[in-house]
């Protein structure tokens, strides 16, 4: 078994570290930036925000690149790479049920959407009451 993936999944199992890595997913981001958010949202100090980027990036998750005064981090694709060849084994487990999940849910929405095309009379006694001509209609009372 190796190690680093292990470690790798020990980084991910920190929600501060999932999040900060949902923020950068996309691009890169200042480390001030982070902290702004991760500070706001976690009520943790910029110190600790620091701590967990070393954490993502000796774990091999981010990058940093210099730029002036300011640190971008940005996805490093090495660490989620190997949690993933970590977990792929696993994947049985969770596959075959979320495909039958899948399958489920289009049956019952295909089964929804052709009962509305075979009933498209079928409404609501207030709907039918509004309609001209009905003798319960407001405008039939005038």
């Amino acid at each position: 078994m190796n190690n680093r993936a292990m470690h790798a999944l020990d980084v991910l199992g920190d929600p501060v570290r999932r999040r900060i890595l949902e923020l950068i997913v996309h691009g890169e981001e200042p480390a001030g930036s982070i902290a702004e958010v991760i500070a706001g949202e976690f009520g943790i100090s910029q110190p600790a925000v620091s701590q967990h980027l070393r954490v993502l990036r000796e774990g091999g998750f981010v990058t940093v690149r210099p730029e002036g005064a300011r640190r971008l981090y940005a996805v490093d694709p090495h660490g989620p790479r190997e949690a993933s060849e970590w977990l792929s084994p696993f994947e049985r487990f969770w596959r075959g049920p979320m495909a039958a999940l899948g399958t489920e849910l289009a049956r019952g929405k295909r089964q929804r959407r052709l009962e509305a095309e075979r009933a498209p009379d079928r409404q609501s006694p207030l709907r039918r009451s509004t309609r001209s001509g009905d003798p319960r209609s407001p405008e039939s009372k005038e």
